[in-house]
């Protein structure tokens, strides 16, 4: 029953006009190689180095299905604090239209939870900058296939981690940071990944 409700306020958002969707979620990029398959030659054994060690790259993503737009930041860490500094980062990239308001649609994590008390349900004086240009809904627990923004982060991975080798984790970074920036316009391939016909 929860995902029908949720199936339905999706679609009444997406059929109101004065709301623009938003989709955010958090995600770490590892430096050490991730392995998947590749086309090869038969009987060949294609080899990947690999770098030891479990340094990553954090980064905050939204991205708008209406358009494929994508904004990212990079927290050094998760919690409530940067999911807050995020939204206003978000808000300062792509400015609200006038007449209009934003919902921002995230999981159920733990900082998730602690900035939606503190900005939506106390409604502290602090974050009404956030509030005047934004709403909120959270999707199910244990739903990820729920937020297409998830489709982006495998993408990603596909195209230009996978099978790849950084010795620096700075060099992850730079060809992180050059991909995301290509979707920060309006793009028809992200706004055709994150369509809504998903949820039809």
């Amino acid at each position: 029953m929860k995902l029908v409700r949720l199936l339905k306020k999706l679609t009444e958002i997406n059929d109101n006009a004065e709301i623009i969707p938003v989709f955010q979620d958090e995600v770490h990029f590892q430096a050490q190689t991730t392995i998947t398959r590749v086309w090869a030659k038969k009987g060949s054994e294609p080899k990947v180095m690999s770098k030891p060690g479990k340094n990553n790259a954090a980064y905050s993503g939204f991205v708008i299905p209406e358009t494929g737009e994508l904004v990212v930041t990079k927290p050094e860490w998760f919690n409530f604090e940067t999911v807050i500094q995020s939204l206003r980062d978000f808000l300062l990239a792509k400015p609200c239209p006038d007449g209009k308001k934003y919902c921002v649609i995230l999981d159920n994590a733990p900082w998730h939870k602690k900035a939606i008390r503190l900005i939506w349900k106390e409604e502290l004086d602090e974050y009404a900058d956030i509030r005047e240009k934004m709403n909120y809904l959270s999707l199910p627990p244990y739903s990820p296939d729920l937020n297409p923004i998830e489709q982006i982060w495998r993408k990603t991975r596909r195209e230009k981690t996978h099978n790849k080798y950084f010795a620096l984790l700075s060099k992850l970074v730079e060809v992180l940071d050059d991909y995301f920036a290509s979707f920060f316009i309006p793009n028809k391939l992200l706004k055709s990944l994150c369509s809504f016909s998903c949820f039809e």
